[in-house]
């Protein structure tokens, strides 16, 4: 296991990346590159069978029959068809996406395969817009953290949606946002400055980088209280 003990620095200081977002509101901006969606998908379900990756994902975030199940930015449905048969009738799993049109694609797939366990619903770059229920036993975010552009707000939207054992579960690369990765260290301290404490951290070199999974910890804060990253030279 790597690092519980991951040390982010996250000094609340000014912004360095750019200003602070009209629509921000009262959160913070990210201090650092977002990355611009460029595909639905982030290789060939094939080639990720053949590395059994969403087979050890599962495993190592503990998602077994009966749970509820959130895959956010869930484009192809690479996960959301794997999660449906793991959790079984008696679980549910809910595939969000911001894109209509990949939504749409979703959907009909969903309804081809007949997966009665599936419900898909359109976010928004902000807000997954998940039921605030505290129903969900894991949020997968799969190769799609460093697209969201507000990252405060959107832990921040999540929290009510989590059992008191949920688990929100990220896969990435270690490389910068830019490049279509999150750095250990940015991911830790913009979980940490929402109220998250990280769980588990492990090297997944079948999805491409690593997996990270976080638990809500103590009230949820105030979005103007929320102080954002920024990582040290």
């Amino acid at each position: 296991m790597a690092t519980l003990a991951l040390l982010a620095a996250c000094d609340g200081g000014p912004a360095t990346v750019r200003e602070k977002p009209d629509d921000a509101g009262p959160f913070p901006a990210a201090d650092r590159p977002v990355a611009r969606i460029v595909s639905p998908r982030w290789s060939t379900e094939e080639a990720r069978d053949r590395l059994n990756e969403s087979g050890e994902v599962m495993d190592k975030s503990g998602v077994t029959k009966g749970m509820t199940v959130a895959d956010i930015g869930a484009g192809e449905g690479y996960y959301t068809i794997r999660l449906a048969s793991r959790v079984g009738k008696d679980g549910r799993v809910l595939a969000e996406d911001i894109v209509p049109e990949v939504r749409d694609a979703l959907a009909q797939r969903v309804a081809r395969d007949r997966l009665d366990n599936v419900s898909v619903k359109l976010g928004e770059p902000a807000n997954p817009k998940l039921p605030d229920n505290g129903s969900f036993d894991r949020v997968l975010m799969v190769h799609m953290y460093h697209e969201i552009e507000q990252p405060y707000e959107f832990l921040w939207r999540i929290r009510p949606s989590l059992k008191p054992d949920g688990q929100i579960v990220v896969v990435d690369a270690n490389r910068p946002t830019q490049d279509h990765g999150t750095p250990p260290k940015l991911l830790q301290c913009e979980f940490a400055a929402v109220g998250y404490q990280l769980v588990a951290f492990d090297e997944m070199p079948s999805a491409g980088g690593y997996m990270a999974r976080f638990r809500a910890v103590g009230p949820r804060p105030e979005p103007r209280d929320i102080k954002a990253c920024r990582l040290g030279g």
